[in-house]
């Protein structure tokens, strides 16, 4: 793939450009961490406040009121309600997966068949979240940008 840069004297005009025959997974995750670059959410890690860049998240779970953000090496108290972060991320790579998780596409390796008529999503570092029924369809078509098609 064939990279140009141009530098432009206004940051307020920085853009990402991908031009493509075809728009593949791979395109796909482009686009979405060059969306997600940037962007960052503060929380509470260990005690101390945190800053984590929307690229390091892998998902988010809702756990006893609560909302967590996950890194490969971290748990991170963020504030706010789960779906709050779904309408603020869903345009920067996140999509809801089950009722309680919101999880950054780009991580996401493989999907696989599981028991109960669920899916797993088998994130980049090993990591297995639950993809369930009710949201299957949804990320369908995030996925497939569009076309519908069997998972």
């Amino acid at each position: 793939m064939k990279t140009v840069i141009h530098t432009i004297p206004d940051k307020a005009e920085e853009k990402v450009t991908i031009e493509c025959c075809e728009v593949t997974q791979e395109i796909i995750n482009l686009r979405d961490h060059a969306e997600s670059v940037g962007g960052s959410i503060s929380g509470i890690t260990g005690g101390k406040s945190v800053i984590l860049p929307l690229s390091d998240i892998l998902y988010f779970e809702a756990v006893d009121e609560k909302v967590f953000a996950y890194t490969e090496g971290d748990v991170t108290d963020v504030r706010g309600r789960l779906y709050e972060y779904e309408e603020r991320l869903s345009d920067k790579g996140f999509a809801r997966i089950s009722k309680s998780v919101l999880v950054h596409l780009s991580k996401i390796e493989s999907i696989a068949p599981s028991p109960g008529r669920k899916f797993e999503a088998e994130l980049c570092n090993g990591e297995r979240v639950i993809i369930s029924r009710q949201y299957a369809a949804d990320l369908k078509k995030i996925l497939l940008g569009g076309k519908v098609n069997e998972l």
